[in-house]
C-alpha cells in the first residue's frame, strides 16, 4: 500500500513535486535568515545543574563584574618609565571606552606603605605609582610582595602586569519577561560584544610593539568561538562540498551524477536550516559540524539510490526509466528507511547525555536524517524523471578491486579474519579500561589562538585560570570579648551608630585564615584571595603586629569605601554571615584531576579543619566544569547502551530472525569499542566531542550492515550459494558501501581544519571507525555468514 501511494504521488507526478519542492525551498530558505549560533558559557554546562543556580547567588551577593583580563608584558622592565608610560597610556585609552566600567592595573594598587606617615592618612590619601612622588621601586617591591595583589595584578617574576577590565552591567536583560524579547536582546548584546572585542583588540595593537599583550576573559572567549563557529561551518560545508563532488566524479564520471546528489544535498541543507531558524535553536560550537554531516549522510542515501538505480538500468536495458525508478525506490525504500533510522537512533540517545549541546545536537541531527531521507526519496526521483535515458546511463565500469580483494579475504581467510578480531576485542579492551574524562578547558583549543596564549599565560604568571569559592557559613554572631587597647581612638568610634564592627570575632578570623592556608598549600591552586589575605596586609602596615578583633573591626569601618568596596566587600558578607575565600586552579597542570582534587578539598576541611559539612559550600566554574566531564562516563554508557539495544531491535523487526541480527550488529559495534580503546590506549580524555563518536559510529556505520544483509538475502533467494552470493554482492552492494564510506571518512577528515580540538578529535577519530567498520562489514560479515549460514531454508 506504501508503495502503491508513493509511486501514485511522487512518480507519477514529478512536475508537481518539484514545483512543491521549489516552493519548500524558497519558504525554509527564507527563515534561514533567523538561523543563529550561541557560544555563550552555558552551553558548555549540564542542563539544570543546581550548583550554577548557587553560583549566581554567590555572584550577585560579592558583586562580581563581568571582565576582560590582558597580560601586559614590557619589553623594557616594568619599573622603566617608558613601560609605566605606556601603560598608563594603555589604561586611559581603555577606561575611555563607554561599555568599560573600570580598569585595574598595577599603577592602581594602593601603596600604604609607601611613606612614613600615620596610617590614618595613608589610607585616607593613599598614591599609586602614578603618582609623581612615589618611590617606584618602593612601591614595586610593596605590590610584588603583597599578599592581596601579588599572581594577580603582577606576576611573582615582575615582568608580566595583568590589567583587569571590568565592563559595565547591563540592567535590562533582567528586567525583560517576554521570552522573544529576552532572545532578541541577547542577541544584541552578542554583536555588541563583538564590536567591544574588535575595539579593544585595535587598541590592543598599537602597543604591540612595545610590549606582548594578550586578550583573555569570558566576553572575548565566547566572540573568539562564535567566530570559530562560523569559520568552521564555513570550512566543512564547503570542504565537504568540494569533497563529494570530487568522490562524485571519481565514481560516476559525469555530470548528471554530480548535479542529481548535490542538488539533494543543497535542498536538505537550506531546508533544515531554515528549520532551525524557525524553531529557534542555534547551532553551538558542538553542533557546529551538523552541515558538513549533513551533506555526508545525504550523499550516502543518493549514492546508494544511484548504484542500485544504475545496476537496475542495466540489468533492464528495454525498460523505461519510470520503470527503473520504481523498481529502485521499490527495492530502496525500507533499507535506506531502516538506515535512517538507525542512524536516528544514535543521535537520539544524545538527547539522554544531560549536556546542553550534545542534546541540542542530537536533536539537530535527527530532523536534519529525516529532511535529508524525504528529499531524497523525492528530488532525485524527480529529477531523474527529466532526463533520458542516454544521459543517465555510464559506459561499462570493471569490478572494483578492492572489494573483490575483501571478498576474497572474507572467503580464503576466514580463521585469520577471527584471530584478528579477537585481538582487537582484546585491544579494545584494555582501552578502554584506561578511559578517563579528565580534560583541560585550555587544551579546548589550538596553541595558536589567542585564548590558548592568553590562558596560558594567565595560568603561569598571574596565578591560574579556573575559578573556585570557597563559601564559609558561621553560626550567630557573637560580639567580640577581646579586651585590648584601641589603636585607632583618634579616627573616632560612632559605636552609636555602627555595629558592623562587632561582626570580627576571634572565631571567624581563624577560621578564615586557617582554610586560607590550607587552601593555599596545594599545589594546583594558585592565587588565593580572602580576608585573610587583608590581614595580612594589615598586620604588615602595623608594624607586623597582629590586629585583634576590635581593631579589624574599627579598621572596617574606617576604611574608605573605595578601598573597602575593592578589596574587601568581594570576600566577607556580614549581612549574610558569610566569609568567601576565592582562588584559582592551575588548568594547565598536566597531572591536575579536577574531581579528586574537589573531592580532597571537601573531605579535608571536614577532616582534618574539623568544619561541619553545612559549614562550607564550594562553588564556581570548576565545581560546574567538573560536574560537565563527570557526567561524560554516565553519558557514555547510557548513549552506547540506548543504540546498542535499540539498533538491535531495529534489526530484528527489518530481518525477523535474531541470527542475522546479531551478525549485523557485531561488526559495527567491533568497530566503535575499538575506536573508544585507541582514545583510551593513546590518553586523550573524553570530551562532549569523543562522547558521541561511539554512538554516532554504530548509527552511521550500521547502515552498511543494512544494506549487505539486505542485498545478500535478496540475491540469495536467486542464487543458493553463499560463496557466489558474497562475490555478486562485493561487485554490487559492496561498490556502494565503499563509495559511501570513502565519502564519509575524507568528509569526517574535514574537521581537522577547526580551531576546537574536541571537533579535530571527533573527525579523526569518526573517520577511522568509519573505516574499520566498512572494511569490517566487507570481510568479518560475510566470514560470519559463511560460518553460521544464516538464510538456510529461508
Amino acid at each position: 500500500m506504501l508503495s502503491k501511494l508513493y509511486k501514485n504521488i511522487i512518480l507519477n507526478n514529478p512536475r508537481s513535486i518539484f514545483l512543491l519542492l521549489i516552493i519548500t525551498l524558497i519558504s525554509f530558505g527564507y527563515f534561514s535568515k533567523e538561523f543563529k549560533l550561541d557560544a555563550s558559557s552555558d552551553t558548555l554546562l549540564i542542563e539544570g545543574d543546581p550548583d550554577l543556580k548557587y553560583l549566581k547567588e554567590i555572584t550577585e551577593r560579592y558583586g562580581a563584574k563581568d571582565f576582560l583580563v590582558l597580560t601586559y608584558t614590557p619589553k623594557d622592565p616594568l619599573t622603566n618609565n617608558n613601560s609605566i608610560n605606556n601603560l598608563l597610556s594603555l589604561k586611559y585609552k581603555l577606561q575611555s571606552l563607554d561599555w568599560v566600567h573600570s580598569v585595574i592595573t598595577v599603577l592602581d594598587v594602593p601603596l600604604l606603605n609607601n611613606s612614613d606617615k600615620p596610617l590614618k592618612d595613608r589610607l585616607n590619601n593613599f598614591v599609586t605609582l602614578k603618582d609623581e612622588e612615589v618611590d617606584k621601586d618602593r612601591g614595586f617591591q610593596e605590590i610584588l610582595n603583597s599578599p592581596v595583589f601579588r599572581n594577580f595584578v603582577i606576576s611573582e617574576d615582575g615582568k608580566t602586569s595583568g590589567i583587569i577590565v571590568n565592563l559595565k552591567k547591563d540592567k535590562t536583560l533582567s528586567k525583560l519577561k517576554d521570552r522573544k524579547e529576552i532572545e532578541n536582546y541577547k542577541e544584541k548584546l552578542k554583536k555588541k560584544n563583538h564590536q567591544n572585542i574588535v575595539e579593544i583588540r585595535k587598541i590592543i595593537k598599537n602597543y604591540n610593539r612595545d610590549a606582548n599583550i594578550f586578550l583573555g576573559g569570558i566576553p572575548m572567549i565566547a566572540d573568539d568561538m562564535m567566530t570559530f563557529i562560523k569559520n568552521d561551518i564555513v570550512v566543512f560545508g564547503v570542504g565537504v562540498l568540494l569533497f563529494i563532488i570530487a568522490t562524485l566524479w571519481f565514481v560516476f564520471r559525469k555530470l548528471i551524477w554530480i548535479i542529481v546528489p548535490i542538488s539533494s544535498c543543497f535542498f536538505s541543507v537550506i531546508i533544515m536550516t531554515g528549520l532551525l531558524g524557525i524553531l529557534g535553536w542555534k547551532v553551538t560550537v558542538i553542533s557546529s559540524n551538523f552541515i558538513a554531516l549533513m551533506l555526508i549522510l545525504t550523499m550516502a542515501m543518493n549514492i546508494h539510490m544511484s548504484t542500485r538505480f544504475l545496476q537496475l538500468r542495466k540489468k533492464f536495458p528495454n525498460s523505461s526509466n519510470f520503470e527503473v525508478l520504481k523498481k529502485t525506490t521499490g527495492k530502496m525504500f525500507w533499507p535506506i528507511l531502516y538506515t535512517v533510522l538507525t542512524t536516528v537512533c544514535a543521535f537520539l540517545s544524545l538527547v539522554f547525555s544531560e549536556i546542553k549541546p550534545i542534546i541540542d545536537f542530537g536533536w539537530m541531527m535527527t530532523l536534519g536524517l529525516i529532511t535529508s531521507f524525504i528529499i531524497t526519496f523525492t528530488l532525485l526521483p524527480t529529477l531523474l524523471s527529466f532526463i533520458s535515458s542516454n544521459r543517465i546511463e555510464l559506459k561499462d565500469q570493471k569490478d572494483s578491486r578492492v572489494t573483490s580483494l575483501l571478498g576474497d579475504i572474507a572467503i580464503n581467510n576466514k580463521n585469520t579474519i577471527f584471530l584478528t578480531t579477537t585481538i582487537i576485542i582484546l585491544m579494545s579492551l584494555y582501552g578502554i579500561s584506561k578511559l578517563e574524562v579528565e580534560n583541560s578547558f585550555i587544551n579546548y583549543f589550538n596553541k595558536k589562538t589567542e585564548i590558548y596564549k592568553g590562558m596560558k599565560l594567565i595560568d603561569d604568571k598571574l596565578g591560574g585560570t579556573t575559578p573556585l569559592d570557597v563559601i564559609i557559613k558561621f553560626g550567630k554572631t557573637e560580639n567580640s570579648t577581646d579586651n585590648e587597647e584601641d589603636d585607632f581612638e583618634d579616627w573616632g568610634d560612632d559605636e552609636d551608630q555602627n555595629t558592623e564592627k562587632y561582626w570580627f570575632t576571634k572565631d571567624k578570623i581563624d577560621k578564615i585564615d586557617k582554610i586560607h592556608d590550607y587552601l593555599d598549600s596545594l599545589p594546583a591552586v594558585g592565587k588565593v584571595l580572602s580576608f585573610a589575605s587583608i590581614i595580612e596586609v594589615a598586620t604588615q602596615l602595623n608594624n607586623n603586629k597582629p590586629l585583634g578583633t576590635l581593631e579589624m573591626g574599627v579598621l572596617y569601618t574606617k576604611i574608605p569605601e573605595a578601598i573597602k568596596k575593592e578589596i574587601i566587600d568581594p570576600y566577607i558578607s556580614i549581612k549574610d554571615n558569610e566569609a568567601r575565600i576565592s582562588l584559582r586552579v592551575k588548568d594547565s597542570l598536566p597531572d591536575l584531576r579536577r574531581n579528586d582534587l574537589i573531592k580532597q578539598i571537601n573531605f579535608d576541611l571536614q577532616n582534618k579543619l574539623n568544619l561541619n559539612k553545612d559549614e562550607f559550600k564550594l562553588a564556581g566554574v570548576l565545581i560546574l566544569f567538573n560536574n560537565l566531564l563527570q557526567s561524560l562516563f554516565k553519558s557514555q554508557i547510557l548513549t552506547l547502551g540506548l543504540v546498542m539495544i535499540g539498533i538491535f531491535v531495529m534489526f530484528l523487526i527489518l530481518f525477523r530472525n535474531l541470527k542475522i541480527s546479531i551478525l549485523g550488529v557485531v561488526p559495527n559495534f567491533i568497530a566503535a569499542f575499538f575506536i573508544l580503546g585507541i582514545i583510551g590506549m593513546i590518553g586523550i580524555p573524553l570530551d562532549m566531542m569523543t562522547i558521541t563518536i561511539a554512538a554516532i559510529t554504530i548509527g552511521i556505520a550500521v547502515d552498511n550492515s543494512i544494506h549487505y544483509i539486505y542485498r545478500f538475502k535478496e540475491e540469495y533467494a536467486e542464487l543458493k550459494d553463499y560463496k557466489k552470493t558474497i562475490r555478486l554482492c562485493h561487485s554490487t552492494v559492496g561498490v556502494a558501501i565503499l563509495n559511501t564510506s570513502i565519502t564519509i571518512v575524507f568528509g569526517f577528515s574535514i574537521l581537522v581544519f577547526s580551531n576546537f580540538i574536541p571537533t579535530i578529535y571527533f573527525g579523526i577519530f569518526t573517520g577511522i571507525a568509519m573505516l574499520l567498520a566498512m572494511i569490517s562489514v566487507l570481510t568479518l560479515l560475510p566470514s560470519l555468514i559463511l560460518i553460521t549460514k544464516p538464510f538456510e531454508n529461508k
